[in-house]
């Protein structure tokens, strides 16, 4: 009789996935790459500048800039926020010459463009040459180099929370016509507070607009000398400087670039005495 062969059993082994409990893992790894992010962020604003920690604490105080204007986007966020040099017009003034480097056609007019910083403030004066001008011959229509140089100063003098004074001056070549150098002094500074409006400076921002026609001459000795014919940019203090740094400034520069001769003039008059005549008024200038 023939044995029986035994039964063959078949067992299948089912495995079960761990289904969701298997990521947690993920959860932890976040939380550790988030940990050393912050980590990191600590140790970069431990070692940055003082300028650096303001802008970035400004931000958090302050995320839709309605303070002061730091740490955000109006302010230029970042270390080299110009809005920290509000009242440092030193500093202020090698921002703006920086960023003025980087202005393509700057190379070309560099030595007309002039910054002083006064007992007013900074003033920035765009000078016309006998080959450089920044405005069509007795018009206040703008050239184009005037426009790029005023639109690149609007940019950086926007970021701040200072007042800003615009002049327009004037050689002392006389007008004919009806339309002379007062009209076009200030015609020539209300077109450069339009350009520079269009660019980044606020409505509130200009304080004045001022045309001086030839009143203020740049070179007295030269009343016809091409960069008495000029664009002045005053950005104010925030506060009133120091006596003494106002001072320094004002015998500097006396208070338009003249080297104190304004000063002088004055001593030189209440010399004179009561009896001295007044010089008569120079002819509107013009070009």
């Amino acid at each position: 009789m023939a044995e029986e062969q035994p039964p063959i059993y078949i067992i299948k082994k089912i495995v079960k996935s761990g289904g969701h409990h298997g990521g947690a893992w993920k959860v932890a790894y976040a939380d550790f790459v988030t940990a050393m992010m912050a980590f990191f962020m600590v140790l970069w604003l431990l070692s940055s500048s003082e300028e650096v920690q303001k802008s970035v604490g400004g931000y958090f105080q302050d995320p839709e800039g309605n303070g002061k204007m730091i740490g955000t986007t109006q302010s230029g966020a970042g270390g080299e926020s110009i809005s920290i040099a509000a009242n440092d017009m030193d500093k202020l003034k090698d921002k703006l010459e920086q960023a003025m480097r980087e202005t393509p056609q700057f190379q070309k007019v560099k030595e007309q463009v002039k910054m002083i910083v006064t007992g007013e403030g900074l003033r920035v004066e765009l000078l016309e040459s006998e080959v450089g001008t920044f405005f069509e011959s007795g018009s206040p229509a703008p050239t184009e180099k005037a426009t790029l140089l005023l639109g690149t100063l609007a940019q950086e003098i926007g970021k701040l929370p200072n007042k800003v004074f615009i002049e327009g001056h004037t050689d002392a070549k006389p007008f004919t016509g009806d339309y002379g150098n007062w009209e076009l002094s200030s015609d020539r500074a209300n077109t450069a507070r339009r350009v520079m409006q269009m660019y980044g400076v606020r409505q509130d921002q200009v304080a004045q607009v001022r045309g001086f026609s030839d009143q203020s001459l740049r070179v007295a000795d030269n009343p016809a000398d091409p960069s008495n014919r000029r664009i002045s940019i005053i950005i104010k203090y925030l506060d009133a400087p120091p006596a003494k740094e106002k001072k320094a400034d004002d015998k500097k520069d006396g208070g338009h670039g003249e080297n104190g001769k304004k000063e002088d003039e004055h001593k030189a008059e209440e010399m004179k005495g009561d009896n001295a005549k007044p010089e008569p008024l120079k002819p509107a200038a013009g070009h």
